[in-house]
């Protein structure tokens, strides 16, 4: 199918793009958006999503084009003005390409190690309380970096596929499965049973030094962190193998939770998962 230009933002075609600003509105039409040219090439490159359409400029499709060729049997592709996107999206989208994608399901981990098979999974990072999009975002990106097999959300975690958190993991979170941490924190204790060493990160004077965790070479690692403010849940803490904490300068008590998990990411995660 060949783009279709469109030049009205009142089109009905571009109904979904009307609610991008609005997260409840396409979270509640089982959608999600993709903005930017990193973000939307990963949906491109990501099967497991079905695709409603794509909105681009001229040099969002030309940035685009060999991976969108390959997908745009059976595909709404939309090309239009830089001057169309604000007034039908409500703010700036200065990187000239949007993409509305239906929302997964977010499987509990149950069903996700079922599929993945249980000995498999070597590295994984669980969230508990980390709600702020920014700090969700960021996460994605270090799981995708250190080699983890998913992010396992606890309670209160934030919407993987709310715009802004798929925006700053920079597509992150359209490779790295999110998947429903429940029971909480009894799926921790599951991941232990299954020979998973789980460290819990925290800034207690009593916790290991992370130079001494990294010594034992963990082949399997669930790295476990909690919101900045309130940390991790004493529930959580005790469902751990470990409590683990990172040194740092008189006079700082704590770090970016995101900040702390790609340090512990990079000492504690399995060699073998890392591209050199």
């Amino acid at each position: 199918m060949a783009l279709i230009p469109l030049d009205d933002p009142g089109d009905p075609r571009l109904a979904d793009y009307r609610g991008v600003a609005d997260p409840a509105r396409l979270r509640d039409r089982g959608l999600f958006v993709a903005e930017g040219r990193l973000v939307v090439a990963a949906l491109l490159g990501a099967p497991r999503f079905r695709i409603r359409s794509l909105l681009l400029t001229p040099a969002g499709h030309a940035a685009l084009r060999d991976r969108l060729e390959p997908r745009l049997e059976g595909l709404d592709a939309y090309l239009a003005p830089q001057s169309l996107f604000e007034p039908l999206t409500g703010f700036n989208i200065n990187r000239g390409c949007l993409a509305i994608a239906e929302r997964p399901r977010l499987v509990p981990i149950s069903e996700w190690l079922e599929r993945e098979g249980r000995d498999r999974p070597r590295t994984l990072v669980a969230a508990e309380g980390v709600a702020n999009p920014d700090n969700l975002g960021a996460l994605f990106r270090n799981a995708l970096a250190f080699g983890a097999a998913a992010l396992l959300l606890g309670p209160r975690c934030g919407d993987p596929f709310y715009r802004k958190t798929v925006r700053v993991s920079m597509g992150a979170a359209l490779r790295v499965p999110a998947v429903d941490a429940v029971p909480w924190p009894g799926c921790l204790r599951e991941l232990a049973a299954l020979g998973c060493t789980v460290v819990a990160l925290t800034t207690d004077p009593a916790a290991v030094p992370i130079e001494a965790a990294a010594e034992e070479r963990f082949e399997r690692v669930v790295v476990v962190a909690g919101s900045e403010g309130a940390g991790l849940s004493a529930e959580a803490r005790a469902a751990a193998s470990v409590a683990v904490r990172i040194p740092m300068a008189p006079g700082v008590d704590s770090l970016n939770v995101a900040t702390a998990t790609g340090i512990a990411l990079h000492r504690l995660a399995a060699r073998g998962q890392r591209r050199t």
